[in-house]
């Protein structure tokens, strides 16, 4: 650890007293260090990290609780409780910024607690640094790198923890499956850069129409699937209709000039009766959408419909 800024804020209140804390002495740091090292390799996950951390300090420092703050912002994990005096440490490596981490309890922390900690997050930095290096290639692993929208692997992995969900409740769940119409051409007229281009923006169209708890990915190609969870087949129906109206009524501009595009959809849904594998849901959904593209493109197609006729 070659970068560790500490700032405090503890106040003194009612009295409080410098209390000197004896130090550790060498044979009780190594202890101390080798206990907490063998701890903290024992999970990749940051809060699980967090959470054995704070166990394990307290016979040595007692805090109420502690808060994790990602470097980039896109977090922050809990432990504990919040109190009003706390200590703030920034932890850097030779590598770069790892967040900010603080320490808080109702009593105002001494400076021999204070060198406790920093000797104590020795210990932290570099197994924290390893649970967010795993944990943000897990993520990474899980995404397309063009529209950042979850990747197949994603997609199976989320479709069957739906499906199981729907069943166990016993609600909906709705599948659409959405393929962008004549998109070779795109790609044969302005080169695959402005196809990457056009892919990127109707992902983001999708996205914006969608529900917050909507899922959507990438399944490849110029295809992408949205899992609908709680939505019967009408809902489906209303969302499906929205995307593609979004799509067809928003054109993409390039060198000057305007590309309209238009999209087609094939929607499933799963009722709770009877039990369905998620192959073959995910298999009504492409023949729906199948028929959606034979029926002139630019529609939304349900199986339900489909069924209906067959039956």
């Amino acid at each position: 650890m070659r970068d560790m800024t500490l700032v405090t804020n503890s106040h003194q209140v009612n009295g409080a007293a410098n209390i000197p804390l004896i130090p550790l002495t060498p044979e009780q740091e190594l202890s101390t260090r080798v206990r907490l090292s063998q701890a903290l390799q024992m999970s990749l996950d940051t809060g699980e990290i967090l959470n054995l951390f704070y166990k394990h300090i307290q016979s040595l420092v007692n805090v109420s609780g502690l808060v994790f703050k990602f470097s980039d912002g896109s977090n922050v994990l809990k432990v504990g409780r919040e109190c009003l005096h706390h200590c703030d440490y920034r932890l850097t490596t030779d590598e770069g910024y790892l967040g900010e981490i603080i320490f808080s309890r109702s009593k105002r922390f001494v400076e021999a607690e204070l060198i406790t900690l920093e000797f104590l997050l020795s210990s932290l930095i570099y197994p924290l640094r390893n649970s967010i290096r795993y944990q943000t290639a897990m993520r990474l692993a899980l995404l397309d790198p063009l529209t950042m929208l979850g990747n197949r692997a994603a997609l199976d992995t989320a479709l069957r923890r739906e499906l199981q969900m729907a069943e166990r409740h016993k609600t909906p769940l709705s599948l659409l499956i959405i393929d962008v119409d004549f998109f070779k051409k795109i790609n044969d007229e302005y080169g695959h850069n402005r196809g990457d281009m056009v892919l990127r923006e109707i992902a983001k169209t999708i996205q914006s129409v969608c529900r917050g708890s909507d899922i959507t990915f990438r399944y490849g190609g110029e295809e992408f699937v949205v899992v609908l969870g709680k939505t019967d087949s009408e809902g489906a129906k209303i969302i499906a209709e929205r995307i593609r109206q979004q799509i067809a009524e928003t054109p993409i501009s390039h060198n000057g000039k305007m590309l309209n595009m238009t999209i087609s959809v094939g929607i499933a849904t799963y009722q709770g009766s009877p039990k369905e594998h998620v192959n073959e849901f995910f298999e009504r959904a492409d023949n729906a959408l199948y028929l959606a593209k034979k029926s002139g493109r630019n529609c939304v197609v349900s199986a339900d419909a489909i069924t209906a006729v067959n039956s």
